[in-house]
């Protein structure tokens, strides 16, 4: 089989300070720590354990970013990745989720043919649960989306059982491949790194255009094939207009910076009495329930 998972480096949301956005509305990504996007690492265990389920299945990691990016991609490779590929160029700066859904189809194109597109559902720098869908529409292809885990794939009939989460429960999901998937945190525990593959690909660096990288990394290794490639507007045939700035109709027109504070301290009696009245006053005020 075939798969493709798209990841993302996105700053560290937990550290936000007042720095933390830029005064055109962008994040200033300079002001936080760079880290793997949570969700993505989940759906990149989710390649990993179809690969080890069917010989011959081949991970081919996407990540559109900066120069930087290429730290995820290495994480990629020490857990088992067979291809990664950086989509970095100037002209993909301020997309927004429109542009990045473009280009990453542009580039999942490249790759040739696939069986299975996995992602994260959401970024924890926008929190749209935008992009993974927006790509399937650009595919074409179907999608199902805050799965959990995997019940069952069947290669030779492309089929595929999936559980995803819904509000209240579960759902089980049959497809067709091919097929767009997005994950939760819900599915299995990421992996470690391999100490191996660390030492294998520690000093890996992207290489530019197509040297290097075959014309179909899925195909048999032909021995000139390096792990991750570097792809630009040109090389994955975008529409420059259609990317980054260009390609972004939604524009932020105000921030604001918001401050909970509480209004007043009440106490409640460690009690049943006391637990109950809680809860009533909490869904008098509409907080829950």
């Amino acid at each position: 089989m075939n798969i493709i998972v798209l990841v993302k480096q996105v700053p560290d949301t937990h550290n936000v300070t007042g720095d933390a956005m830029t005064p055109e509305g962008t994040v200033n990504r300079a002001a936080l720590p760079a880290i793997f996007n949570p969700d993505d690492l989940y759906a990149l265990e989710a390649a990993l354990q179809i690969k080890e389920a069917n010989p011959g299945t081949k991970v081919n990691v996407l990540c559109m970013g900066p120069p930087s990016a290429a730290a995820v991609l290495k994480e990629c490779l020490y857990r088992g990745a067979d291809f990664t590929a950086l989509v970095s160029d100037r002209g993909f700066a301020a997309a927004d989720t429109l542009a990045t859904s473009y280009a990453l189809s542009c580039a999942i194109k490249k790759t040739g043919s696939f069986d299975l597109v996995l992602c994260g559902r959401q970024a924890i720098d926008g929190d749209t649960a935008q992009v993974g869908p927006q790509t399937a529409e650009k595919l074409k292809i179907n999608q199902i989306t805050c799965v959990s885990k995997i019940e069952s794939l069947d290669p030779g009939k492309k089929e595929i059982i999936a559980v995803r989460s819904i509000e209240g429960g579960w759902e089980k999901v049959k497809a067709a491949l091919p097929l767009l998937l997005t994950f939760t945190s819900e599915g299995e525990m990421p992996r470690p790194p391999s100490a191996i593959k660390t030492m294998t690909y520690k000093q890996t660096v992207p290489v530019s255009g197509d040297a290097g990288s075959p014309s179909d990394p899925f195909g048999e290794e032909d021995g000139n094939s390096v792990p991750m490639a570097l792809w630009d507007i040109p090389a994955i045939n975008a529409d420059p207009l259609q990317c980054g700035l260009a390609g972004s109709p939604t524009k932020v027109k105000k921030i604001h910076s918001v401050v909970l504070t509480a209004a007043d301290i009440k106490y409640i009696e460690p009690s049943e009495a006391g637990i109950n009245e809680l809860i009533h006053e909490l869904i008098a005020d509409h907080t829950f329930g």
